[in-house]
């Protein structure tokens, strides 16, 4: 089966942990995830700037290490990042600003991407609100 996956959280809410738990249970059920859709605030997830304290597991990190492992498909919504300061090496340069704060295994893309993975997927799952 054919997961397609929405993350509306950022790290601090209990949906990011448990869309990661349920990620990895799909996959090792034998189960796919044809995309990851990062929108709102787990669209900070993506950044690379965000420092946890040393007795804090490190959330971003682990989605970072989980989507690189598996090589998964893992979409930033493009519009809610730009809002939030979420920026590629092509964004940063587009806005004119210094720097970015993302990159690879991150894409920064449109909502329509996320529904085109609902149309490819079995299910489709969204964690937070």
């Amino acid at each position: 089966m054919k997961f397609a996956i929405a993350l509306l959280a950022g790290a601090q809410d209990p949906a990011a942990r448990s869309a990661l738990e349920f990620s990895r249970a799909v996959l090792a059920s034998g189960h796919s995830i044809s995309r990851l859709f990062f929108y709102r605030d787990a669209v900070h997830l993506a950044s690379s700037l965000g420092v946890q304290p040393q007795d804090e597991s490190d959330l971003a990190a682990e989605w970072r290490d989980f989507i690189q492992h598996y090589e998964l498909d893992a979409v930033v919504c493009i519009a809610a990042a730009l809002r939030r300061g979420v920026l590629d090496d092509a964004e940063a340069k587009r806005w004119e600003r210094a720097n970015s704060n993302t990159a690879e295994p991150w894409v920064l893309s449109g909502l329509g991407q996320w529904v085109e993975a609902m149309q490819r997927a079995d299910r489709a799952v969204t964690f937070g609100n």
